[in-house]
This record gives structure tokens, C-alpha cells and sequence, in this order.
């Protein structure tokens, strides 16, 4: 289910926040975040307008992973969101873990529509390697085990981008460790299988300094993070310094459900200072 909430004011324009979800899941897993943000206003009294969007075969998003070929194809709601932005409005999209992929392909797309990039222990690009880079050198760091995630292809000829799909103990114990029961079983009720699309990343040339370099970007870096690592995290802003680094000390992958007053703290000064 995608969230949208909206605040009115008749001073100023919109502000817009765009949420992106990561694999698996869909803009149902920022329900906290989204209800709480929808409820404030800038500083200025202008009204937020917060969409939690769902990406293609994700979340109530009608096509089937076979559908879907490519990343591009995958981030396709984000790009049609920043594309129908009013001329001179701006949005602050957030990503979480493989979502920052798909908010770095936007930002690439239209670098002019995003008043900042915001990283939620999510995947972060330079601008010298493949998007794919960040997935690759994930494999070689020191990660969870895998336990019992489930990856394999979707056709015989290989044309399509594998199956993933989060098992059940991976996700208590590596996901969602600090997440309510109930959160734990509306994750494991409505994730969806999804694709990493590595392979599709990997033909795809680095994102250039002069579109994605010169968006403004914050990290918020989530120290229980089990899933992505805090030493990741931290590696991926040593190779792509941003302008602002956040950290929160009790969130684990999760951190929309398990520490959203603090997911919404970071966003409101994020989009306060850059916006």
C-alpha cells in the first residue's frame, strides 16, 4: 500500500518528500514515518506533501516481477513521480537499503527536481564505479549470513533478473531484530519477491559528477543495522562524501519501524535545510 499523506497551508508551495522502499517491500513499511511527517510543516508554514511510493512489482504495484527486465523499469514510479513535479518544485526522496539505488538513478535522471538525496542505511554509488559496485563489494565484506534467503532465477534462459525473497529467520534475527512483533508479522505478510537486478546495474556506466555528484546528499547511518552493516554504511560515505552524516544509535535495518521518531527527526532537518 502506498502512503500518502498531505498537509494544506495557503502560504508557500509544496514541499514534497518522496519515501522509497527497499527490496521486498513496498511503501506500506513507512507507515509510521509517512503518518508523522504528514502531520508537520516546515518551519516557513509551508505544507509537506510525503508520498511513500511503491516501485514496480512491489507493494500494491500491479506488475509481476517478470514484467520487469531492468532497474530502470523497477525505479519507473519514482522517475514518473519527479517528472510530474511542477515546474521550479523539488523533492526530498529518501531510500532505504536498495532503494538509495534507485534514488541515485533519479537524482542522475533529474538532478534539477531533487533538493536532496537522503540515504537510509541504504546502498550509495560513486560517481567512478557501476551502480553495481556497492552490491558487488557487499559480497566480499564482512555480512549476516545469509541463512535462509532464498535468490535463484526466474526463466531458464537467464534473461530475467534472479528471485529474492528474505526468509523468515533471516528476517527476525538480521532485519527486523528490534522490530515489534506485530511489525515482524506484517513484514513477513506482505513482502514480496523481488530482483536485485546486478547484473542489469552492471552494464549500466558510473553516475556522472555533473547530474547525481551534484545533488546534495545526507546519510543516516543505522548502527544495529545487521543486514548493512554500520562498517558498510560507513564505507560507502568514505568513498562518496556527503554533506551531512546522521546516525541512530537503537535502529536496526528497519529503521522506519523500529526507530521512526528518530527516521523523522533526520528527514525533517534534512528537508528544513535543503529544501
Amino acid at each position: 500500500m502506498a502512503e500518502e499523506a498531505a498537509t494544506r497551508s495557503s502560504s508557500g508551495a509544496t514541499t514534497h518528500i518522496f519515501l522509497v522502499h527497499g527490496i521486498c517491500h513496498g511503501g506500506w513499511c513507512w507507515y509510521k514515518v509517512a503518518t508523522q511527517l504528514g502531520c508537520l510543516q516546515s518551519p516557513a508554514g509551508r505544507p509537506w506533501r510525503v508520498v511513500a511510493l511503491d516501485l514496480a512489482a512491489s507493494g500494491v504495484n500491479s506488475r509481476r516481477l517478470g514484467e520487469v527486465a531492468t532497474f530502470r523499469e523497477y525505479t519507473g514510479p519514482l522517475l514518473d513521480a519527479l517528472r510530474s513535479l511542477p515546474d521550479g518544485e523539488k523533492a526530498v526522496v529518501v531510500g532505504h537499503s536498495l532503494g538509495g539505488l534507485s534514488v541515485a538513478l533519479a537524482a542522475e535522471e533529474f538532478p534539477e527536481k531533487v533538493a536532496a538525496a537522503v540515504f537510509l542505511c541504504a546502498y550509495m554509488p560513486d560517481c567512478t564505479s557501476p551502480p553495481a559496485s556497492v552490491l558487488v563489494e557487499y559480497t566480499k565484506a564482512d555480512r549476516a549470513s545469509q541463512l535462509d534467503n532464498e535468490m535463484k532465477p526466474q526463466d531458464a534462459d537467464g534473461k530475467l533478473p534472479a528471485h529474492f525473497m528474505f526468509g523468515p529467520q533471516f528476517t527476525e534475527q538480521n532485519v527486523y531484530q528490534l522490530c515489534s512483533k506485530e511489525d515482524i508479522t506484517l513484514g513477513k505478510s506482505l513482502m514480496r519477491v523481488g530482483a536485485v537486478f546486478l547484473e542489469d546495474l552492471q552494464v549500466m556506466g558510473p553516475l556522472s559528477k555533473d547530474r547525481y555528484g551534484s545533488v546534495r546528499k545526507a546519510y543516516i547511518v543505522c548502527k544495529q543495522d545487521l543486514a548493512i552493516t554500520e562498517v558498510y554504511q560507513r564505507w560507502m560515505v568514505s568513498k562518496n562524501p556527503v554533506g551531512e552524516v546522521m546516525e541512530i544509535h537503537r535502529a536496526d535495518h528497519m529503521a522506519m519501524l523500529s526507530a521512526p521518531n528518530e527516521v523523522v527527526q533526520c528527514i525533517v532537518d534534512i528537508a528544513n535545510k535543503y529544501n
